[in-house]
């Protein structure tokens, strides 16, 4: 009885091993494999086919989807996707034609369709952006702030190693830029100089920082602080793209921040003049005169002095 013990066990583990091995426990098939295009997959992308064909673009559309939808590790899916998309276009149905061509560059990286996808995925976005995609028929309104980032979110994440995701972030800035959104606009051009530092779209997103600061400051918001910052922002893109287009514009604005640092100095001097606090008054007066040697600050700032004595 011993010695048979472990036969019957070997036996019956054998059997177990061989009835566990059903389909359930099979790993899932890859996107495109052969097994899974065929049979009902493949049936169903032949009927939405015939339907392509007859020229009832509207009942393909619709069924383009759900066999990709109901089958998206067939051979057929990458192709169903992407005719939705194609029909979606043709008939002026633009976010959803982009929501389609996205699902072909985000599930079928592999599949010969990804490049066309991304590049009308890209276009749409574009058109978006021109305004010329809107939310309805005929009278629909020009898609929000929120459709828009989100659009060029998907195209930048498609391909971040391709051109295509550093003009997809920056025009996320230029978006947030546009609608007063100072905040958002500033980290979505950081984002460009980190990630894609060498893109043709960085030189510009580093200038536009130190500009989106300086106009924050004429709203006064944190005056003092944002001029700073702004300053910091243009002397960065001196030292990262120091033959940059905007090199001569960034050493401009550094100058233009220099001469309103003087110029608060000398109102700082002014106001504690009149005051009555001349000693402080004398202090920034003499600042004002330390960083200009002549020109109006300079001999306003002397005459202040005189007028102390």
């Amino acid at each position: 009885m011993k010695s048979f013990a472990p036969i019957a066990l070997l036996c019956i583990s054998t059997s177990f091993l061989c009835s566990c091995g059903s389909d359930t426990d099979a790993p899932p098939p890859l996107v495109g494999s052969a097994q899974a295009s065929s049979g009902p997959a493949h049936a169903a992308y032949l009927k939405a086919q015939s339907a392509d064909q007859a020229g009832n673009a509207k009942k393909a559309v619709k069924l383009y989807k759900e066999m990709a939808d109901q089958y998206p590790t067939s051979q057929d899916a990458p192709q169903a996707r992407f005719r939705q998309a194609q029909l979606h276009e043709q008939m002026g149905d633009m976010v959803e034609a982009f929501d389609a061509y996205n699902d072909v560059t985000k599930r079928y990286q592999g599949s010969k369709l990804y490049s066309q996808s991304l590049s009308r995925e890209s276009a749409i976005a574009q058109q978006a952006l021109d305004g010329n995609v809107k939310t309805g028929f005929m009278f629909g309104s020009k898609l929000e702030t929120k459709k828009l980032v989100e659009m060029l979110e998907k195209v930048r994440d498609a391909a971040p190693q391709a051109a295509s995701a550093p003009k997809a972030q920056f025009q996320i800035g230029e978006v947030y830029q546009n609608n007063g959104k100072a905040t958002d606009s500033i980290l979505a051009y950081r984002k460009v100089v980190s990630d894609w530092p060498d893109s043709p779209q960085a030189p510009e997103a580093q200038y536009r920082i130190g500009v989106i600061l300086i106009e924050e400051a004429k709203r006064g918001n944190q005056d003092m602080g944002n001029l700073d910052r702004a300053r910091e922002a243009f002397q960065d893109y001196l030292t990262i793209y120091p033959n940059g287009s905007r090199a001569g514009a960034a050493r401009n604005q550094i100058a233009s921040l220099a001469n309103q640092d003087v110029q608060r100095s000398l109102e700082v001097a002014d106001f504690y003049r009149r005051k009555g606090d001349y000693e402080s008054a004398r202090f920034y007066y003499r600042e004002v005169l330390k960083k200009h040697s002549s020109g109006s600050l300079h001999d306003k700032a002397q005459a202040g002095l005189k007028s102390l004595e």
